[in-house]
């Protein structure tokens, strides 16, 4: 009688380690890595990588920061105050001011040319932007690294 306690108890803890296993990687839907050096952006759902973008960080002078934040905010037609009235369209805020959003200088994509935030394709940060509308700020998640 003793064993079989045992075993169901093992049972159930394994049952338990199983079920949770992940739970932390679930809670985060979607992940954009941004890569520096690589000037590029690495989207995440669910874990699973859907796409790999272009994107322009931050020109000499300039810089984005680094580390991992949830959006603040989300902002469909922005405008930058601060840098003469430049659109930002769908602004995926993260960190004050900066921002991951769309651009009009798509030929500069690839390489440093920004005063800080990110900047991608209109139609890529229109996905981005999508996403974090449909899963949440608080299931998203924004990593810069060098």
């Amino acid at each position: 009688m003793l064993l079989l306690k045992r075993l169901c108890l093992s049972f159930s803890f394994l049952l338990l380690v199983a079920a949770t296993a992940g739970t932390a990687d679930a809670a985060q839907r979607v992940t954009a890595k941004i890569d520096l050096s690589e000037q590029r952006l690495y989207l995440y759902v669910d874990g699973r990588l859907r796409s790999k973008w272009p994107v322009s960080t931050a020109r000499k002078g300039f810089r984005t920061p680094t580390g991992s934040w949830r959006p603040t905010r989300l902002e469909r037609d922005w405008h930058s105050r601060k840098y003469n009235w430049a659109p930002m369209p769908y602004s995926v805020f993260f960190l004050g001011g900066y921002a991951i959003h769309g651009t009009n200088a798509v030929k500069s994509l690839g390489r440093p040319a920004s005063h800080g935030c990110i900047r991608l394709h209109p139609a890529n940060a229109a996905h981005l932007f999508k996403l974090v509308q449909r899963y949440g700020r608080n299931q998203t998640r924004v990593v810069i690294t060098r």
